[in-house]
């Protein structure tokens, strides 16, 4: 028995190496040109964003959904000078007209927004960026 002692300590020992996992290989990395670019769309030339915005909201007589005046209003962040300001003067009426709910002053304020999208929309077509849905 005592010469079987080696015998088991060396088929112990390459039992117990046999049970180490092997590394493994980490998952390929795509190539930089397959990731995605900027979740951002580009504002090129500025406004145009702000004004398709508006031209959607028109045409889908939205400008009184909450949530659309000032997804128009945040998109003029990037726009030119006269889009943005008439984006500000859209989202004050806006702002007015939620203020006035349930009031006899609702209706004005209602068509102040209708006035103010309208005069935004000269303002983008005078810029050249009046965009047809």
């Amino acid at each position: 028995m005592p010469r079987f002692v080696p015998l088991i300590v060396a088929l112990l020992l390459v039992a117990g190496c046999s049970r180490e996992q092997q590394p493994t290989q980490p998952e390929p990395v795509p190539p930089s040109s397959a990731a995605p670019s900027s979740a951002l769309p580009v504002d090129d030339p500025p406004g145009t964003l702000t004004c398709t915005a508006l031209a959607a909201a028109i045409a889908d007589s939205s400008l009184m959904t909450p949530g659309i005046v000032d997804a128009i209003v945040r998109s003029s962040a990037t726009a030119d000078a006269p889009v943005a300001d008439a984006a500000e003067r859209l989202g004050s009426a806006y702002a007015s007209a939620v203020a006035a709910a349930g009031r006899e002053t609702e209706p004005d304020a209602v068509a102040a927004v209708g006035a103010a999208a309208s005069d935004m929309s000269t303002v983008c077509s005078d810029s050249g960026l009046q965009t047809v849905g």
